[in-house]
């Protein structure tokens, strides 16, 4: 194992903590040499692997584009486990060069080590809750492993699925849920016989896997409908407009089985379903035009404001927040300005701030930390310890500190506000989502 991916895979640890504080694995593999490919939605870009690899034990190597192995980068992406798939976009001879990674490949998953593969093939634009079509390669890069060795040893498929909140907002959640591992080697007789049917029902198999790993609203038109419903139940995994107190395993069925209803339906030619989904979006749109949000809303509606409790969390937190104001927001402001400058597509600015943010931050910090260590003769031991606690710590509290003092003065603003109105029809929308869909 390379030192680089040790280091990262470390690192991603306590980032993946301090990013999605409410994570869980699902399934979750045991074995460091695990001989599998996993095969895994692309919900968010790079987020995908992060969150993959820094939360479960086998080591990874990475199937990913060839356009991004720039000569000056391949040195990183080596130490870091990626390998590089070609397309026919990519030129000539890209069968010659996807035999030569075939080859590694089947050497890595000789030698016990995982591969994992972003079946889909692409990233949507925005974050939607759902599979897209999967490719055939993952299943036909490990047949073709398994001629390289003989079928010697065994080699598994296993179907994972990274699910988020939002994978752009900080603070949010992530369940990696992963599947039952399917043995290549038992398909044997049926792949030496007809190997491109064999490849192609193996892959229609692991693609039903693999929506069962996810939440997957099958029509993308639908998605808006089944998030707004979350936010006005409060029970699935919406990253604002949740109940926390639910535990994040429950609503994360929730939202899968929300999704299962709407695959199920035809929703195009249910008028009253129609008709709930336009009452939704004017909802919201009312909101928007009033500047007023959901949860805000929802906690002076139901006299939940808990106004004592963040009054004395924004009080007692007050120091921490200015210590990690000071140790992280230039960092922080700096890299979050660059990155939404940088990356058109929005769907790639969680994981490079992520990454970007953590290296800023180391970066800014560790001649601080020195030059107090040698100052005030304290001992190093002491100035590690500090600067991987107490840092990324302060850091998250005041993130959180700001967070609460937003929401507190939204509520304050609500509380003087005639929102009876549009209490009055929420109420009314919660009722009938209640009659219309048996699993809200």
């Amino acid at each position: 194992m390379r030192v680089l991916y040790f280091l990262m895979s470390y690192i991603l640890k306590i980032t993946i903590w301090v990013y999605y504080p409410r994570f869980k694995n699902v399934n979750k593999p045991k074995k460091r040499f695990s001989r599998t490919i996993f095969m895994s939605n692309h919900a968010a870009s790079f987020m995908d692997p992060l969150t993959i690899v820094g939360s479960q034990p086998p080591i990874i190597f990475f199937m990913t584009r060839s356009d991004i192995f720039k000569p000056y980068l391949k040195p990183i992406l080596w130490a870091s486990h990626m390998l590089p798939i070609y397309r026919k976009l990519d030129g000539e001879d890209t069968k010659k060069k996807n035999e030569e990674v075939f080859i590694k490949c089947a050497k890595i998953l000789r030698g016990g080590r995982s591969l994992i593969v972003f079946a889909e093939g692409f990233t949507d634009n925005e974050f939607i809750r759902r599979l897209k079509p999967i490719k055939k390669g993952a299943v036909r890069i490990g047949f073709l492993s398994l001629e390289k060795i003989n079928w010697k040893k065994k080699i598994y498929l296993q179907a994972t699925g990274a699910n988020y909140s939002d994978p752009n907002k900080l603070g949010s959640d992530c369940v990696v849920s992963n599947g039952d591992p399917v043995c290549l080697n038992d398909y044997r007789k049926a792949y030496e016989k007809d190997p491109n049917k064999t490849i192609l029902d193996l892959t229609l198999r692991m693609e039903v896997e693999m929506r069962n790993q996810i939440t997957d609203v099958r029509n993308e038109k639908m998605a808006p409908f089944h998030e707004n419903i979350m936010r006005i139940t409060r029970k699935g995994m919406n990253a604002v407009d949740s109940d926390f107190r639910i535990p994040l395993l429950e609503r994360w069925e929730y939202s899968k089985n929300l999704a299962n209803w709407f695959n199920e339906q035809h929703v195009e030619k249910n008028e009253m379903l129609l008709a709930l989904k336009k009452r939704l979006e004017n909802y919201f749109l009312s909101q928007k035009q009033e500047n007023i949000e959901e949860t805000p809303l929802y906690n002076v509606l139901s006299n939940n404001r808990r106004e004592g409790r963040d009054r004395l969390f924004l009080i007692t937190i007050f120091p921490f927040m200015l210590l990690g104001m000071i140790h992280c927001f230039l960092p922080y402001y700096y890299i979050k300005s660059f990155v939404e400058k940088s990356f058109k597509r929005k769907v790639f600015w969680s994981s490079v701030k992520m990454l970007l943010g953590l290296v800023a931050i180391a970066l800014f910090n560790v001649p601080i930390i020195i030059l107090i260590v040698m100052s005030f003769q304290i001992p190093t031991v002491i100035g590690v310890l500090y600067f991987v606690t107490v840092l990324p710590i302060c850091g998250l509290l005041a993130y959180r500190w700001f967070e609460v003092n937003k929401k507190h003065k939204k509520m304050k603003v609500l509380s003087k506000m005639n929102v009876s109105e549009l209490g009055l029809e929420r109420s009314r929308i919660h009722d009938e989502i209640i009659r219309l869909i048996p699993v809200a």
